[in-house]
């Protein structure tokens, strides 16, 4: 038997990196809404005191951009300067721009279209940039999720909830969390070790919140049945965690990209997700292939399926297309290969209208990982292709 652990974190809503994407997607949710084709790449910074909104924005919308990122601060729950961050007080710096008209040809129209004569609506969409995505789903949850991730978000959730519904009134927006997950051969066995900081104000003592975590947060979150007698628990490890959020450290969009995806026990690409419009395939695709990794692996084609997607800028058709069952596949990876070829098509446009992606969908993906959350009802968790895949594996 191989043993190993492998470990995952996620932070709340009120981490400075997650303000600035909640902004950033909570304005592209705004554009869409009114105009579904924006091209959109919005990042934004936060410090103390204030949040820049900088990028590349067309559109036709007429948005307030500093309510809505007014409205997505108090939404998190930073209302009050001794919060050490209040969107009602807070500076917010408009400095936008357009996209540029040499990237936004090639996303009007792919190379298969200005350049082939193709006839294909689904070439009329180029990629927005080079790049490349990665897919992944696996048997570990009932949410097809690796499971150091998945109870390291439900942590950071049951954070924030105990927080808004004043079980703990105490907490303050911003926090984190860390599972380590003990594996055998390559099965999760146990919880090895769990870490949990959680901003607070001055009122309460360390040993009052260290109780008040472990009994309404941890206790609640990690089953029974994973812990060990020797399972360790980190809560609040320095002391003191008062100053937080965008008082504490600086914030921008699109740093949190593991805790994002799969926290680092599948790849990730080189782009992030949040301020982006879907002609991004950074986001797009990277939502197609989770999409299509959840229905390989609820099709029973595979425990563990992995899917690797590379676009070069201007081109509607992927360059690679690989898919890995890391030994776990029921029919071989060439097969499934052929199999996903017959259901999907992994062209922007298609990918665009397959997944519902010029609707406003983005702020509830922004918190809490882009995938595995089932309660948002967000387009690429479902498994709606499943009776597609089984017909096309016994077809290829």
């Amino acid at each position: 038997m191989y043993k190993h652990l492998f470990t995952s974190e996620s932070v709340t809503e009120g981490h400075p990196d997650k303000v600035c994407d909640k902004i950033s997607d909570s304005v592209l949710d705004e554009l869409i809404k009114q105009d579904p084709n924006s091209r959109v790449a919005l990042e934004t910074v936060c410090n103390t005191g204030f949040a820049l909104l900088t990028g590349e924005i067309t559109t036709k919308a007429k948005v307030d951009y500093e309510a809505v990122a007014r409205k997505a601060i108090l939404d998190i729950g930073y209302d009050a300067e001794e919060k050490g961050f209040d969107g009602n007080t807070c500076e917010v710096m408009v400095r936008l721009d357009t996209q540029s008209p040499d990237i936004a040809q090639g996303v009007d129209a792919g190379i298969e279209i200005r350049e082939n004569s193709s006839t294909d609506k689904y070439d009329l969409t180029g990629a927005g940039d080079q790049g490349m995505v990665f897919g992944f789903a696996c048997k570990e949850t009932k949410e097809l999720m690796p499971m150091p991730i998945s109870l390291a978000h439900k942590l950071t959730r049951k954070l924030t909830e105990v927080r808004k519904n004043g079980t703990l009134k105490y907490l303050r927006p911003d926090g984190k969390a860390q599972v380590t997950v003990e594996y055998h051969d390559d099965t999760p066995y146990a919880v090895d070790a769990v870490v949990v900081s959680a901003q607070h104000d001055e009122t309460v003592d360390l040993e009052t919140l260290r109780k008040d975590i472990k009994k309404y947060v941890i206790d609640t979150v990690i089953p029974k049945e994973l812990l060990k007698e020797d399972t360790k628990f980190y809560i609040n490890p320095t002391g003191r965690f008062v100053v937080g959020g965008p008082h504490g450290d600086s914030g921008l969009t699109g740093r949190k990209i593991i805790v994002d995806t799969y926290g680092g026990y599948a790849p990730h690409g080189g782009g992030a997700f949040s301020g982006k419009d879907p002609t991004k395939v950074d986001r797009s695709a990277a939502y197609m292939a989770r999409y299509v990794c959840k229905n390989v692996v609820a099709a029973g084609l595979a425990d563990k399926c992995q899917l690797d997607i590379a676009y070069a800028i201007g081109v509607a058709h992927p360059v690679a297309l690989q898919v890995h069952t890391f030994g776990t596949g029921k029919y071989s990876e060439e097969k499934i290969s052929k199999a996903l070829a017959k259901v999907f098509d992994f062209r922007p446009l298609a990918i665009i209208e397959n997944l519902n992606l010029r609707t406003p969908q983005f702020a509830a993906s922004t918190n809490y990982g882009h995938f595995g959350k089932e309660d948002a009802n967000l387009t690429w968790e479902k498994t709606d292709k499943v009776d597609a895949l089984l017909k096309a594996i016994q077809e290829v």
